[in-house]
């Protein structure tokens, strides 16, 4: 399996999740909340996909690449799930680094809260992401669908039908 931002993203923040969505259950189609953070990305820098470059490695794509200064730009609408946005800006230096180019930072964005973070990948980072890997390969991987967590989160998920439909 060639792993993507969003096996990362979704490790980080629900195990069921991340199977269904290996799976082929796809709900973000679905969610509003999803398509409002899909249109936050496409409006918040329109200058951007002039000066910086679209990149796909492997099984990550990134929409706003500068390469003169090696930085990986990332567009989030909520800070909510900041851990989980900050290991997929890790991932994807990582795969960068794993490419061949090396010296590249990350700026993980929340426009609408005015708020930017770098992100760095440290020799630690690099050992955990490859446990991530070995872990997010045995989630996947597992005959079952892991558990319903039932976290405060799952009430603004686009799984959250899914995984309550047979709840009283």
């Amino acid at each position: 399996m060639q792993l993507t931002g969003t096996h990362i993203n979704y490790y980080f923040i629900c195990s069921r999740k991340l199977w269904l969505f290996t799976n082929g259950i796809h709900m973000e189609h679905t969610s509003d909340l999803v398509s409002e953070g899909k249109l936050i990305h496409e409006t918040t820098y329109p200058q951007r996909s002039e000066k910086y470059e679209e990149v796909q490695i492997g099984g990550i794509k990134v929409d706003f690449y500068d390469t003169r200064n090696k930085v990986i730009h990332e567009i989030k609408k909520s800070d909510k799930i900041e851990a989980a946005h900050e290991w997929q800006l890790k991932y994807y230096i990582y795969v960068f680094e794993k490419a061949g180019i090396k010296g590249v930072s990350g700026i993980l964005e929340y426009p609408k809260l005015r708020k930017k973070e770098e992100i760095l990948l440290s020799d630690i980072d690099r050992e955990q992401i490859l446990e991530i890997e070995k872990e997010i390969e045995e989630i996947t991987g597992s005959e079952t669908c892991p558990d319903v967590i039932n976290s405060k989160i799952c009430k603004r998920c686009s799984y959250y039908d899914f995984c309550y439909a047979d709840e009283d």
